[in-house]
């Protein structure tokens, strides 16, 4: 039998990339075993003026493709460090929701305070404890326009001015709404620790860096793939920061990387997919678990709308 000799080690890599790629072109389709229903908290609430929700729904299988459903009957309250306790009642009209709506002159909560939540259903009860952190002031929102490398046409994008308190430690998420409507994709998902990425980046007591300033813009593409201005005129932007607290901040950049995948070739390079944390637990620690996350958050606001100059 004859042998093959001297092989160059550049096109044994090329075979064996061609391969893989090759091999991830199959479609596969796995068998996943059903895990028992648990509870799913989403209780991020704020000290806006307007009807504060805590949606409690059941998880479900992976490539089960209807909404949740919600958890009928629970007695949901939030606690805070001075005794006053918030009732939530569910909607008639949306099982699963839980409400507490505000008196003409209330908001809920107030900066520095510490709350506690408390879910009691099927027999268990579960808690979870909050913060609610300091929230800069919205300076201004502005409007860049300049004309695109290597194209005739132009990009307009939006940007938010304000500055982190002095003292480290303040975490939040920017969220964004564009003509009314939230900018929810993975990739436009906002978060900063102090004016920066993450801790440790003495960004503390300064103006939030560039990206997170830019971070307010939209992530869109054309069908052609081309990618339009994020801001025509006419557009409307509202910026809002919301304070979190350290651990939400951790968990919101979870959400992020389990989400945002770059999918093909690229997936085989990304971070493992893995359950993101909770802050949600169950007093009896022989109990069931739960996921979701609690949060409480004081809320900066601002809003412009761009006028193309003539």
């Amino acid at each position: 039998m004859k042998r093959i000799k001297n092989i160059p080690a550049f096109l044994l890599l090329t075979v064996v990339v061609a391969l893989g790629i090759q091999s991830c072109e199959d479609k596969i389709n796995p068998t996943l075993e059903n895990a028992a229903p648990i509870l799913a908290v989403d209780a991020w609430l704020n000290n806006k003026a307007e009807t504060q929700v805590i949606s409690l729904t059941s998880t479900q299988p992976y490539f089960q493709n209807v909404l949740p459903p919600g958890v009928s009957g629970a007695v949901v309250t939030v606690r805070d460090n001075s005794g006053k306790v918030y009732s939530f009642i569910e909607d008639d009209k949306k099982p699963g929701n839980y409400l507490w709506k505000p008196s003409a002159s209330e908001v809920f909560g107030k900066v520095g305070d510490q709350f506690t939540l408390t879910i009691q259903t099927n027999g268990e009860t579960f808690q979870s404890v909050s913060f609610m952190g300091r929230v800069p002031v919205i300076d201004s929102i502005s409007f860049d326009t300049e004309k695109r490398i290597g194209a005739t046409d132009s990009i307009t994008q939006a940007e938010f001015w304000a500055t982190d308190p002095l003292g480290p430690g303040d975490a939040y998420w920017i969220r964004t709404f564009k003509n009314g409507v939230a900018l929810l994709k993975p990739s436009e998902l906002n978060v900063a620790f102090d004016a920066g990425f993450s801790p440790g980046g003495r960004t503390d007591g300064v103006i939030f860096i560039t990206p997170i300033r830019r971070g307010i813009n939209s992530n869109d593409t054309n069908d052609d793939g081309t990618i339009p201005s994020p801001i025509k005129p006419g557009d409307s932007i509202n910026v809002q920061i919301n304070s979190i607290t350290k651990a939400a901040f951790e968990y919101l950049n979870q959400v992020s990387i389990q989400t945002n995948r770059p999918g093909g070739f690229q997936e085989l390079f990304s971070t493992p997919l893995a359950n993101v944390s909770t802050n949600i637990n169950n007093v009896n620690p022989n109990g069931s678990k739960a996921v979701g996350f609690f949060n409480v958050s004081a809320v900066s606001i601002a809003g412009k709308r761009f006028k193309k100059k003539k």
